[in-house]
């Protein structure tokens, strides 16, 4: 969406079925427009780790950024407060902190590339690991790591905006070694 307005004109918009239990505009306000204990029409088709139907066994939030830019400080500190409540609240693990790109590639870019998710990382609001692991094939990580299956192409891109976010091109030896790694620590902190 280009602005707060506009986000939540769609997002109360009946007709559009679509909404999210919290918007984040750009200045870090945070509007609740659904309450916890209800379902969201936030994620739409499509699946994390096996689990599938995210709307009914998640939290909706939605940061009103193109993707284009940064996001910024005030926007991302009220970020971080919101997980940490919400994340006390429901027991969710940092593992379980997805974006929408992960559960939905062939649907979805947001939050893109830049994001900082190693930033929620270092708070343990979700895991995004530094490193690389050995050269394997890619699909066996990236199906460790909880993507669903799609089209080799968009869940590599999926991953690059998370994991890898200044890759380009053609998967190569760096992407393989990155999702090694990543898939490696997804599976230390799954039970």
């Amino acid at each position: 969406m280009r602005d707060t307005e506009a986000a939540l004109e769609r997002l109360c918009d009946r007709g559009a079925e679509v909404s999210a239990h919290y918007v984040i505009s750009p200045s870090g306000q945070l509007m609740q427009l659904v309450e916890e204990s209800l379902r969201a029409w936030h994620a739409g088709a499509g699946s994390w780790d096996g689990q599938s139907d995210i709307n009914s066994r998640s939290i909706g939030v939605e940061l009103v950024n193109s993707g284009a830019q940064p996001f910024p400080e005030p926007q991302m500190r009220c970020l971080e407060a919101l997980l940490q409540g919400v994340m006390a609240r429901w027991q969710i693990a940092p593992h379980q902190v997805i974006a929408h790109s992960d559960m939905a590639p062939e649907r979805k870019e947001d939050p893109g590339p830049r994001f900082d998710w190693r930033r929620l990382n270092r708070l343990s609001l979700a895991v995004c690991p530094d490193g690389m692991g050995d050269d394997l094939p890619l699909a066996p990580s990236l199906d460790a790591i909880g993507y669903p299956q799609a089209s080799a192409e968009k869940r590599l891109q999926a991953f690059r905006f998370r994991f890898h976010p200044t890759a380009q091109g053609d998967e190569g030896v760096a992407d393989r070694c990155r999702a090694a790694a990543v898939a490696a620590a997804f599976r230390a902190v799954r039970p």
